[in-house]
């Protein structure tokens, strides 16, 4: 019997967490020192500069330091591969090509992730910033070209979470975030993303379910 999943499942590692309101700041990208991933996810989008801010606005706390488990979090959240810069991109061809499948529901998802990244931010004590990539990326020509595009994308989110999950300095609630995000990606985006660069960039929501998957 095909098991059927939903795109949200990651928002279910927030169990027990409280809520913080982040406020709208304007800021750039500094990621942990052992970030690899310099490129946009998806070819030929404008990454925005890398720039440590000098003075937090009233109320902003600072960059988490290095090698911190806030420093993780951050970067999962801020990093190219991580999900502020991917949730930026969906938007992007839902812009492009309107309410188009799987990236209606995925970035649905997308939501839920930063969600959980920035109450374990929160928790820790920090303050997050708006998402830098909004409005600041572009779609790519065609369906197929973002399908193929996301689905190497999805691949380098799970190698970034295989990497951030060694840095958490045994914080259990930010190993379940993390764990939860990856698997999200894995088995529910990245199988997607497949099927829809094998279908000409996208699916109907009779394909989502027929892969076992449940569009909202």
């Amino acid at each position: 019997m095909k098991r059927m999943l939903t795109l949200g499942v990651a928002a279910l590692a927030l169990t027990g967490c409280t809520a913080t309101t982040a406020p709208t700041v304007t800021v750039t990208v500094t990621p942990t020192p052992s970030a690899t991933s310099t490129q946009s996810p998806v070819p030929g989008t404008a990454t925005p500069t890398a720039q440590r801010p000098t003075a937090p606005s009233p109320g902003v706390t600072a960059t988490p330091a290095p090698g911190t488990a806030a420093a993780a979090a951050w970067e999962a959240l801020l990093a190219p591969d991580g999900e502020y810069n991917s949730a930026a991109q969906y938007q992007a061809v839902i812009d492009a090509f309107g309410p188009v499948e799987p990236y209606v529901s995925v970035k649905r998802a997308e939501d839920m992730h930063i969600e959980a990244l920035t109450r374990q931010l929160g928790r820790l004590g920090f303050a997050v910033p708006a998402n830098p990539y909004a409005g600041s990326v572009t779609a790519p020509a065609s369906l197929q070209a973002a399908a193929e595009a996301w689905a190497e994308g999805e691949k380098r989110n799970v190698a970034l979470y295989d990497r951030l999950l060694t840095a958490v300095g045994g914080d259990a609630a930010l190993t379940r975030v993390f764990t939860n995000l990856r698997r999200a990606s894995q088995e529910v985006h990245l199988p997607l993303f497949t099927a829809a660069a094998a279908n000409g960039g996208q699916l109907t929501k009779e394909q989502m379910i027929d892969l076992g998957f449940n569009p909202h």
